[in-house]
């Protein structure tokens, strides 16, 4: 039988036996700085050779991680915009076109057959990787840029190529220290030696604790952290976690038994776990949005569903997105913290 023992989110023991997890959470503002500053030179080089050219056709997104992207650009990109995570490119993709590829580990041969048919077809080409890897093999071209990465985080290489884009005009603020110092605001409010009581994501950690969760963000970039943070709560716990739009979350909010306030906990069947719904804001205000979070919060209380919220103040996009998801995973890893088997 596996229970939850809140006691362990302060007993320096525990903490203490999940340290590394902990530190690479805590790490990764800095992971974001690191990254930024080794690439400098390449966003110079990538930058120069797009100054005084016309803007691209297009821009295309390859590779298995193109998502994330696709999510950050596609309500502001001023071009056509496509994420294609295939081992292939469109077949229209050609020499007016900027295809930019996230490979934080670089040994993915999918993404490596898009990148060296980007580099065939002549197109520009902008790829964040490790500089020794197979996908960096595969870039070498006129007109390709790699950006070094060294982490292999996935945010801080997205991070990497969206400062890029931010500098040609093709992609929303994204500053790389108002990112980092939003991850580090979380790391500082989130860290294990912050005691329960004040500890935003050890109190969501309890609230999870004999739930299910389901996930929600409105926004396109909150709707990719939810659904990233239902992972999380997925391998830190074993248990059904769900993201999903206000159409795929209400059906199961509905279904939802009510809750008797006399029943009993300790009998069969009293301990169930029942959902929890958990609400990413980003502060996104459009009237459609409000309206579905108002549907779900309204079905909710009828069946007696908690609700727990997070909330970001971060000034950019990026910002608000890489904040909301470092505080779900946080959260998700306090959730293993106190799961023990007895």
């Amino acid at each position: 039988m596996t229970w939850f023992d809140e006691s362990r989110l302060d007993d320096e023991t525990a903490i203490g036996a999940a340290d590394l997890r902990f530190r690479t959470l805590a790490e990764s503002g800095s992971r974001v700085r690191r990254e930024c500053i080794d690439a400098a030179d390449a966003i110079r080089e990538a930058v120069g050779r797009l100054e005084g050219q016309a803007r691209p056709r297009a821009i295309i997104a390859a590779g298995p991680d193109s998502r994330l992207l696709r999510a950050v650009l596609e309500p502001w990109c001023p071009v056509p915009f496509v994420a294609w995570p295939g081992p292939t490119l469109p077949g229209w993709a050609g020499s007016l076109d900027l295809v930019v590829v996230l490979a934080p580990d670089g040994a993915d041969a999918g993404t490596a057959s898009a990148v060296a048919e980007a580099v065939r077809r002549g197109c520009q080409v902008v790829v964040a990787c490790p500089p020794t890897s197979m996908v960096a093999d595969h870039a070498a071209g006129r007109w390709s840029t790699i950006f070094p990465i060294a982490t292999r985080d996935q945010l801080a290489t997205a991070t990497v190529v969206l400062s890029f884009l931010d500098q040609v005009a093709l992609g929303p603020s994204a500053d790389p220290e108002v990112v980092a110092t939003a991850l580090d605001e979380v790391a500082i409010a989130c860290s294990p030696y912050r005691d329960l009581s004040i500890n935003p994501a050890k109190m969501l950690a309890i609230a999870l604790a004999d739930a299910n969760p389901l996930v929600w963000g409105g926004s396109v970039l909150a709707a990719r952290a939810a659904r990233r943070v239902a992972e999380s709560v997925r391998r830190a716990s074993g248990r059904t976690a769900l993201a999903g739009d206000v159409e795929q979350v209400l059906p199961v909010i509905e279904a939802t038994r009510p809750r008797d306030v006399f029943d009993d906990p300790f009998a069969e069947g009293g301990g169930e776990l029942r959902p929890t719904l958990l609400v990413l804001d980003d502060g996104n205000e459009e009237p459609v949005l409000g309206e579905h979070r108002r549907r779900l919060e309204d079905a909710a209380a009828s069946r007696g569903v908690r609700v727990e919220t997070l909330t970001t103040e971060a000034p950019s996009d990026v910002a608000r997105y890489a904040s909301l998801l470092l505080q779900g995973t946080w959260a998700a890893e306090y959730l293993r913290l106190g799961l023990v088997d007895d």
